[in-house]
């Protein structure tokens, strides 16, 4: 087998998409360690269910919205994917790069509800995430520009970048807010919920847009 046969092969959308699936598992897998760590520090010391929910509360709390976010971008990521027909070099990096946003989260929330409250734990977890959401809007770019490498209508392509734009530019603000007032926490993240009233927003406007062409 010649080394360009394996490098497509290494580099095709299955493998790549099979890849970042486990990448994703690991990332999920590795929020739950420190509330698992937790269980066993309370037994040590005969605490009680009660007493862990009271005290890991917080933690709770970050480990079920970093899940929730972590499985919504594999979700669109795959979404994604299954357009793909071809991985070039360009696609496989931004891809890897998507991955290591997914692979620094857990570190990010465990920094967020493990450690004491400063200003530096939103501007990890919030650049974390609006990393994220910026690699994927970067994909999709990158494969608008690369029509031979997916199926993709101009119609849907357009879309898609418009609504990564949408959650990026949110998560943007919401980290701007982080910063510009220091006690405000993770709080800013609830910009996300304006997330689907801009899509629907934004693809009404491109169904008139459509209509009047």
């Amino acid at each position: 087998m010649t080394q360009v046969t394996k490098s497509r092969e290494l580099s095709s959308p299955e493998r790549l998409q099979a890849f970042t699936d486990a990448v994703v598992a690991i990332a999920l897998t590795l929020l739950i360690l420190p509330l698992m760590e937790s269980v066993g520090e309370l037994a040590d010391h005969n605490g009680t269910t009660a007493e862990w929910l009271a005290e890991e509360q917080y933690a709770l709390l970050g480990f079920v919205l970093s899940f929730v976010l972590i499985a919504v971008f594999w979700v669109h990521h795959h979404k994604l994917f299954r357009s793909v027909k071809h991985v070039d070099p360009g696609l496989l990096w931004l891809t890897v790069a998507w991955m290591f946003t997914i692979v620094v989260m857990p570190v990010a929330t465990s920094l967020s509800t493990q450690m004491p409250s400063d200003w530096a734990q939103p501007l990890i977890y919030i650049g974390t995430l609006f990393a994220t959401s910026l690699m994927l809007l970067l994909a999709r770019a990158y494969l608008r520009s690369h029509p031979d490498l997916h199926t993709m209508g101009d119609a849907e392509s357009a879309s898609g970048i418009r609504a990564s734009g949408i959650i990026s530019g949110l998560f943007l603000a919401a980290l701007v807010l982080a910063v510009a007032i220091p006690g405000a926490g993770n709080w800013p993240l609830l910009l996300m919920l304006l997330s689907e009233p801009l899509q629907r927003l934004d693809r009404r406007r491109a169904r008139r847009a459509r209509v009047k062409q």
